[in-house]
């Protein structure tokens, strides 16, 4: 597998804006090398090195789904989190796109024991919805509904996922930290101000505009979806 094969063009990049980075005066030294030129004051990324990248996640991830991997899709941004769940839907992935429970990642004890909360929750409200249950549990109701938003992603995930997509590694950074310490793949969206080393195989791209956040995803889970095939 490679670039070739993944048919990844510079056009659709291009016009989806992931070549645009942040201000240069923000920038990480770190990803100098994934560095084109600077314009306007606004570094632009070198979207061959992207696609090189692009092209390397693809085959990880391709071959984890072939061997029928758990695979798990990380964005909480307000951006993304349509874009995370619809692409990790079709890929028959795992997704957070709410608030992230911390400790997911290095305390998986506790994190497996919520999606049974959860569903003793919804036991209950159903209950009540057919009149087995009297009164209102509002902090039961609260809680359901808060469960539902960090947990409806994983709630069927066994154990740790195996690779992490991660778009917007510094929103992300908690996330990207516990599954270096856990020893799990990590694949970030890394824009200019980012730091690269925390990654296993970091995709330099712009991480704000909803064109760009959904072209690395759509792209990664079409990779899944053609390794479980």
């Amino acid at each position: 597998m490679g670039t070739k094969h993944w048919n990844i063009r510079l056009e659709d990049m291009t016009e989806a804006g992931v070549h645009f980075g942040h201000q240069a005066r923000q920038w990480n030294p770190k990803m100098a090398p994934y560095i084109l030129t600077e314009r306007k004051g606004i570094h632009i990324t070198d979207l061959t090195q992207t696609a090189r990248s692009s092209s390397e996640a693809r085959d990880l991830v391709a071959g984890a789904a072939a061997k029928g991997k758990q695979l798990l899709i990380v964005g909480t941004r307000y951006q993304a989190a349509d874009v995370i769940r619809s692409a990790a839907i079709r890929a028959q992935c795992h997704y957070v796109n709410e608030r992230r429970l911390g400790g997911t990642s290095t305390n998986w004890l506790t994190t497996e024991a919520r999606p049974q909360r959860l569903e003793d929750l919804e036991d209950k409200a159903e209950q009540r919805l057919r009149g087995s249950m009297g009164g209102v549990a509002t902090a039961s109701e609260r809680q359901l509904a808060q469960l539902r938003r960090s947990l409806g992603g994983i709630r069927y995930m066994k154990g740790l996922p195996d690779t992490a997509i991660v778009v917007n590694q510094r929103k992300e950074l908690t996330a990207v930290r516990e599954r270096a310490a856990s020893g799990i793949p990590t694949i970030p969206l890394v824009d200019t101000d980012c730091d690269p080393d925390l990654a296993d195989t970091p995709i330099p791209a712009n991480d704000d505009p909803r064109a760009s956040i959904r072209w690395i995803p759509n792209k990664s889970t079409l990779a899944v979806r053609e390794g479980r095939e």
